[in-house]
């Protein structure tokens, strides 16, 4: 039996796959401007980033945001079985693939935290097939409806979250709302962020025990002080785009980013 994929990304082990496929800017925090295709020009010939140690000293900031929960690697190392695409000239078809490998991680990831906090038999069966298919050959996972995945996902995720959160009967739905740049303050305990946009939001001291934030954008927020370690969904790229510091409180699981002072 395969052993189960791993769920951080770890590049020593990776083909530079982000850093060759992956379109970005400037103004997004990537130093230049690059096209998806043609590889970054500080991505070395042994796959290792020449500047990989003193990123946002030198102006790539966005690359310690992104996150593939080891999709990357998985492709590398299992997918194509360490053939990289330098050899294999397979590059669009090692992207299409990476797509649907990150996507499939990150579902794993958020299903396990199903397991920890709200178990459901329906949710395990789901996540043996989602892990099943991470060991699968690239014309099944380029096959594979990820959309159907996703909902039936999104619809057990909805589920768990709101059997953790019923405990909080008066909490605040604020899913999709616009709270960039704002105060946001109150009693958020047990509220859903869901899909809310956070961008540069103050959210300092913010209680937000069993509070929902997949897919929240925290860009820039400011979490200093802020309670988040029972949050549900909460995953390591939002974390990475986010302000905080010591006293920020996160869940089990993800890393307390460089940056933060």
């Amino acid at each position: 039996m395969a052993p189960p994929p791993e769920l951080r990304s770890d590049c020593a082990r990776c083909f530079g796959l982000c850093c060759v496929l992956l379109p970005f800017s400037a103004a997004s925090g990537f130093g230049v401007d690059k096209p998806g295709g043609p590889p970054c020009l500080n991505l070395l010939d042994d796959d290792r980033c020449r500047i990989h140690a003193t990123l946002r000293e030198d102006g790539w900031p966005g690359c310690t945001v992104f996150e593939c929960f080891g999709a990357g690697q998985q492709v590398s190392q299992v997918t194509y079985a360490r053939v990289s695409w330098r050899e294999n000239d397979n590059l669009a078809e090692m992207g299409a693939v990476l797509s649907v490998m990150r996507q499939l991680h990150e579902m794993l990831v958020h299903l396990d935290e199903v397991e920890r906090r709200a178990p459901d038999p329906d949710a395990a069966s789901v996540r043996t097939r989602v892990e099943q298919l991470t060991g699968a050959d690239p014309e099944t996972l380029l096959t594979t409806d990820v959309d159907e995945l996703h909902e039936q996902v999104g619809g057990l995720l909805g589920a768990a979250s709101a059997r953790v959160r019923r405990r909080w009967p008066e909490a605040r739905d604020l899913s999709r709302r616009d709270l960039a740049g704002q105060r946001v303050a109150g009693d958020l305990r047990g509220c859903t962020l869901r899909g809310a946009l956070l961008i540069g939001a103050d959210l300092r001291g913010a209680d937000l025990t069993d509070a929902d934030l997949l897919g929240a954008d925290l860009r820039g927020a400011d979490l200093t002080g802020a309670a988040l370690s029972t949050t549900l969904f909460l995953a390591q790229p939002q974390v990475n785009a986010a302000a905080g510091d010591a006293t920020t409180q996160l869940p089990d699981g993800l890393a307390r980013p460089g940056h933060w002072t």
